[in-house]
């Protein structure tokens, strides 16, 4: 199977064009990292912290090298896999236009190394893993500017429904403040619901979600997946998310089908809890 990105990029469509690993009811190989905190806001967090080797990139496929660095002041070097991988790397420009969501490299050595496709503005990037040893997987964020002519983008518009070429994705559910609710996307191509969606590190979709302003990460995957006998490969999959405040949200759901890996954006917004 190939993926559409080559590890530089995702087909990204949405609107006009999570640490924060949520919690999840249920339990199974692809319930959420139980913490109900945003992440990515910090640099370094429990002893831990995202060197990059550059802050300062270059436009256009660039080579983008970092580490982890432990509680002992040495790169980390032996990880927890987590959904199939033992770091997920995702990067997102401030106005959150553009997104990749990759998989670096690791030399022994502990140093990370990806190609990332950038244009002019200031990127967020995030590393997403579970170092060996410590209680719970954890994300941190660090900026990286792209220099040149910079035109930034308004978030596009709420919008319950994405076209990606042949496909069409929907969206049912919303986000409530400190709530645990569903989100349920919807695939279809042609017209016809997708029923065999293929496998994309470990479950039939993957979803992550940006708050507007601080760009705080919460990362949330189906509860079920694929081998547990009870999931289906489409053309519905379902997240519980937990927003941590109300306001503006960006979801950006990778799915696979035929090989290809393409990714819907959507604009939510979170409403405030109700209280009694």
């Amino acid at each position: 199977m190939t993926n559409e990105l080559d590890h530089t990029n995702h087909e990204n469509h949405g609107g006009n064009s999570s640490q924060g690993h949520s919690a999840e009811p249920g339990a199974g190989p692809h319930t959420g990292h139980g913490s109900t905190h945003p992440g990515g806001v910090l640099v370094s967090e429990h002893g831990y912290t995202l060197e990059l080797d550059a802050s300062i990139l270059g436009i256009g496929v660039q080579s983008v090298s970092f580490r982890i660095i432990g509680p002992d002041g040495q790169p980390v070097t032996k990880y927890q896999e987590v959904h199939e991988k033992e770091l997920h790397l995702i990067a997102v420009r401030r106005d959150m236009a553009h997104f990749q969501h990759v998989h670096p490299v690791r030399d022994d050595s502990g140093t990370w190394v990806i190609d990332l496709s950038l244009n002019p503005g200031v990127w967020r990037i995030f590393a997403d893993f579970h170092p060996a040893g410590h209680g719970q997987p954890m994300t941190l964020g660090s900026d990286a500017s792209v220099g040149g002519t910079y035109e930034p983008q308004q978030l596009p518009a709420a919008d319950r429904t994405v076209q990606l070429g042949a496909y069409t994705v929907t969206l049912e559910g919303g986000l409530v403040a400190n709530e645990a609710t569903e989100l349920t996307f919807t695939v279809s191509r042609n017209g016809q619901p997708v029923t065999d969606l293929q496998p994309y590190l470990g479950a039939f979709g993957h979803l992550v979600a940006l708050r507007g302003g601080d760009l705080a990460y919460l990362h949330v995957h189906p509860e079920g997946g694929p081998g547990d006998g009870q999931t289906k490969p489409g053309p519905k999959v379902s997240f519980f998310a937990v927003a941590p405040s109300a306001g503006a949200y960006r979801l950006h759901l990778d799915f696979q089908h035929e090989g290809t890996v393409r990714t819907a954006q959507f604009t939510v917004y979170a409403t405030a809890a109700t209280t009694a």
